[in-house]
């Protein structure tokens, strides 16, 4: 009997591990975007938290019939998009004036009109559609008033959401609030927030479109017992359907507002439904009979006990917070209004303290070891001179990469692992909305004190659309370390540190001017941001070098070629003579603009390469190491103005192609020459002009 071969299923085949992420649906943008609306009483922090995540575009206006301003602005919620509206303080709970109910109107109807309001001659109050959430600010510090305003908010039918907000000052007094036993009560999500800092800000807006996506509304929160069966004739009455037509809102909040003595909707019912006033009023008389005070009193103090008692459940009195950990002092460092320029002030330290000092080092030790070892090589034949160009053109390389690239990279990269850097972004955004970004760009602006190339880089991974723009041309005038290194060589020795002070001073004056400039080219502004404050933790180092090599990993695919590829061209063209023309070029810049001698053409032109390579050049051209003996104070400085406004180096310029696209590109280069230029040239008018009169 023959055996049976043994039978072998078939192999699957391999397949690598995918991770996913679950998404949540639906997404909310474009024409399905949330609007969220930001309500409070005053000084509850309610634009505090608004000012955090605003866009750099924010519409205000009035609301209709009132002198109360509102700002409007569209906001980036993770993968889904909102436009948050800061409304109007709300002065008190109880009696709402003319202006505390436009709020409200807004609240129930947006630009919706009810029946009852179409005959208003204001309109709307506001030009946009009511909310799809509340959030309401509360003061932990002043919670049970807060809670008054909250126990009228939720008979409005939207989702709420609530921000606890304070909660370090209510830490400081003693005041402790636990938010589930509030959210278990209030049917909300509760999240303990310090607006101030950033903390709980995105946590906040994330509960916010998750209640929209849940659908989730708030618990029934009726008066009590005895006022609920006073007001049940009256509740009776104003739910006929041509009533509940008329308002288009939750059948409970007309019983409450018209018992409390509401103007607003008892003069709605007397030019809408006068046929039902009689009863109405006949009702409310009826029903404050048994009430120990009048109907209104009773009402305002039976939602004073029910917040009492809320207040009573979820919070608990005791010693002031004594003592205070580490993370506390880092944060007060970082994001106190009050200190927070402490800790940017002391990153921006850390960084000049890397690209002047170790990466200086580290500078002398492999590129500039690589520099001296081929000074002696210079070839007389084309091959000679080709293979002497791709030799400086990859020295060159190296002297971005390793000594200035990879030591920033890896000290911010490091920074942003322990949360450090995300607090500096939030401390900064306001500052920065002021020429039309947002303080996530903090990172590569300080990356660009070391190289323009890899700021860049970040930018085109952390951007879109007009801030990746604006942002990717302002950092191509933050003057990199080779730049620095230049007005530190020559500006130090010849001009001293005022000379020194007042080129950086200038750098900083002109970025600020073409932020607004820039801002008025590319008006229309991105979203706004929510920006996480994540716990402090220790970087690791798998993850950092991952991170460090995706910032650093263009060089390679796109620099390179570029560089060496520049470095032969040019190379060339001084083999073949052509230096003589391209300083007569450059005649018009270098000597008739700028009053420089002429033969700097040529190290003007090859600083497209690398700055440093300028400096040298120079001493070639001058024929000595000895500036000063060629070029007075006045040229010397007008030469280093305009080597930093000028094209950075065409590494840049390459990553700009592959960020911007080659339109913007090429008008980052025209503005550079331009604003070089110009500032150059005025500064030696001004300062000869100055030196006659002097004279």
């Amino acid at each position: 009997m023959a055996s049976k071969a043994p039978i072998i299923a078939p192999m699957k085949p391999l397949t690598p591990h995918i991770a996913t992420i679950p998404l949540r649906g639906p997404l909310f943008r474009g024409a399905r975007r949330l609007r969220i609306a930001l309500v409070g009483l005053p000084n509850s922090g309610k634009s505090t938290f608004f000012a955090a995540v605003a866009s750099t575009s924010v519409r205000s206006g009035v609301l209709a019939g009132t002198r109360r301003a509102y700002n409007e602005c569209a906001v980036q919620i993770g993968l889904d998009e909102a436009r948050v509206i800061d409304l109007p303080s709300i002065h008190s709970p109880h009696h709402l004036d003319s202006e505390d109910c436009a709020a409200l109107k807004y609240l129930l109807w947006g630009d919706e009109r009810p029946p009852v309001s179409r005959h208003e001659p204001d309109g709307p109050p506001a030009p946009f559609a009511p909310p799809d959430v509340i959030v309401q600010v509360l003061d932990a510090t002043s919670l049970e008033h807060h809670l008054e305003l909250t126990l009228k908010l939720v008979k409005f039918g939207h989702p709420l959401v609530i921000a606890l907000n304070k909660m370090d000052e209510a830490c400081d007094r003693g005041i402790y609030v636990n938010g589930t036993v509030l959210s278990a009560r209030l049917g909300v999500a509760v999240v303990p927030t310090t607006a101030i800092m950033g903390h709980g800000i995105a946590e906040l807006f994330r509960a916010a479109v998750q209640a929209v996506r849940e659908g989730a509304c708030p618990h029934p929160q009726p008066p009590s017992g005895h006022i609920t069966a006073a007001l049940a004739p009256l509740a009776s009455l104003l739910s006929v359907p041509e009533i509940q037509q008329a308002f288009r809102i939750p059948p409970q909040l007309p019983v409450t507002q018209i018992a409390e003595g509401d103007p607003y909707f008892l003069d709605e019912m007397r030019q809408h439904f006068p046929e039902y006033l009689p009863e109405v009023r006949r009702l409310l008389a009826k029903a404050a009979q048994g009430m120990p005070r009048p109907l209104p009193d009773e009402l305002h103090a039976d939602r004073h006990h029910r917040a009492a008692t809320l207040f009573e459940a979820a919070t608990r009195l005791g010693g002031p917070h004594e003592g205070r950990g580490w993370r506390y002092w880092l944060d007060e460092m970082f994001l106190s209004p009050h200190w927070g320029f402490i800790g940017s002030v002391v990153v921006f330290a850390a960084v000049l303290f890397v690209v002047f000092y170790v990466s200086g080092w580290i500078d002398t030790e492999t590129s500039a070891r690589l520099v001296t070892w081929t000074a002696g090589w210079q070839p007389e034949s084309t091959i000679g001179v080709v293979g002497r160009a791709v030799a400086d053109g990859l020295i060159g390389l190296i002297g971005i990469v390793v000594p200035y690239m990879i030591p920033l990279v890896l000290l911010l990269v490091a920074l942003e692992e322990v949360g450090v850097m995300a607090r500096i972004a939030f401390a900064v955004d306001r500052t920065f909305h002021r020429v039309g970004l947002h303080g996530g760009v903090a990172v590569p602006l300080l990356l660009g004190l070391g190289c323009n190339v890899p700021a860049i880089s970040a930018i085109g991974n952390t951007t879109v659309g007009r801030e990746r723009v604006v942002a990717s041309l302002l950092v191509t005038f933050v003057p990199c370390s080779a730049r620095s290194a230049i007005i530190l060589a020559l500006a130090g020795k010849y001009l001293g540190g005022l000379g020194v002070f007042v080129i950086f001073v200038l750098t900083m004056v002109v970025i600020a001017v073409l932020g607004q400039v820039l801002r008025r080219r590319y008006p229309r502004g991105g979203p706004g941001q929510v920006q996480e404050i994540p716990p402090y933790s220790l970087p690791r180092w798998l993850p950092m070098l991952r991170e460090a090599w995706e910032r650093t990993r263009d060089i390679l695919t796109i620099v390179t070629p570029l560089l060496v590829g520049g470095s032969v061209v040019l190379a060339l063209l001084t083999h073949i003579g052509a230096d003589r023309y391209i300083n007569t070029l450059f005649a018009p810049i270098t000597q008739w603009w700028l009053g420089l001698p002429v033969v700097l053409g040529v190290p003007i032109l090859f600083g497209v390469l690398r700055k440093e390579l300028s400096l040298l050049m120079v001493y070639q051209a001058l024929g000595s190491f000895d500036v000063g003996r060629y070029l007075d104070p006045v040229q010397i400085m007008t030469f280093l103005l305009f080597l930093t406004f000028y094209v950075p180096c065409i590494s840049t310029f390459a990553v700009m192609l592959k960020t911007m696209g080659r339109r913007e590109a090429l008008f980052s280069v025209s503005l550079s020459v331009a604003v070089a230029l110009l500032v150059s040239g005025l500064v030696r008018f001004g300062l000869e002009g100055a030196r006659l009169l002097m004279s």
